[in-house]
């Protein structure tokens, strides 16, 4: 019996010194980093970026603080493949005002591809002199050799992949790419790696104008002495789902995964 043991990101350890291009997701090569962004725009409304993958579009709910109304609270689920061992992802957070003298009065939210995007409408109730600049949290995108785990998940897995061992002796895996439509993938295999890319074809406004990139590489292994294995006796499919590249290795029919 051919099975899969075991799937490693080969995109764990960075290739240089300056370690990874964006520490929120490690096969991220281009486009805004963090979890999160919040900016102040020319008419100065407040900007908010949060990375939700696996979010449908339909799913997020967010509400302002009733008592000072001075952040949005934001909550979301993940949709249940049924496929990752953690269970499904569970997300909450806050973002908005770091200052005394302005108040929250509208909220203008999109969900699309697993990332939330809000604008947020402010009024002064203190004199204030300046424009206020003072966000919650600060922006925090940055680069680096450690990978950090997601700062909004309250439930299930918090880094940007997983790869688990079907019962039929296949493999399932799972990436984050955050703001990537289903179409937008490419996902190529050899006798023993499956390489992918993801791009951010549609930039929205207010993002960076270059599109998040994403570009790694899974190594897979099993219990056998046939690499081959991988090309000829499995059928490999993958599509992106929220924001979350999903890639399903199965037996192919009358092989049972055995070798021939």
């Amino acid at each position: 019996m051919v099975g899969f043991t075991t799937c490693i990101d080969i995109s764990t350890l960075p290739t240089d010194m300056e370690g990874f291009y964006a520490t929120n997701n490690q096969f991220q090569k281009r486009g805004p980093k963090g979890f999160i962004q919040v900016k102040v725009l020319d008419d100065d409304k407040l900007y908010v970026r949060v990375d939700l993958p696996g979010v449908p579009d339909d799913a997020v709910h967010h509400r302002v603080d009733a008592v000072r109304q001075k952040v949005v609270f934001f909550s979301a689920v993940a949709f249940n493949d049924g496929y990752e061992k953690q269970g499904v992802r569970e997300y909450s957070g806050t973002a908005g005002l770091g200052c005394d003298c302005c108040e929250i009065t509208g909220v203008d939210a999109k969900m699309k591809d697993g990332v939330l995007r809000m604008i947020l409408s402010r009024v002064k109730v203190k004199d204030h002199d300046t424009k206020c600049t003072h966000t919650v949290p600060p922006f925090t995108g940055k680069s680096g050799r450690r990978v950090e785990e997601h700062p909004f998940v309250v439930k299930g897995r918090k880094r940007a992949f997983v790869g688990e061992p079907t019962a039929d002796g296949g493999l399932f895996f799972a990436v984050d790419v955050p703001g990537v439509g289903d179409g937008d993938v490419e996902v190529l295999a050899n006798e023993s790696e499956i390489k992918f890319t993801a791009e951010v074809k549609n930039v929205f406004e207010h993002d960076e104008s270059a599109g998040r990139l994403y570009l790694g590489s899974i190594d897979t292994s099993w219990s056998g002495d046939s690499a081959a294995s991988l090309l000829s006796h499995y059928n490999i499919t993958g599509a992106v789902n929220f924001g979350v590249l999903k890639v399903l290795i199965t037996p192919r029919p009358n092989t049972g995964g055995t070798k021939e």
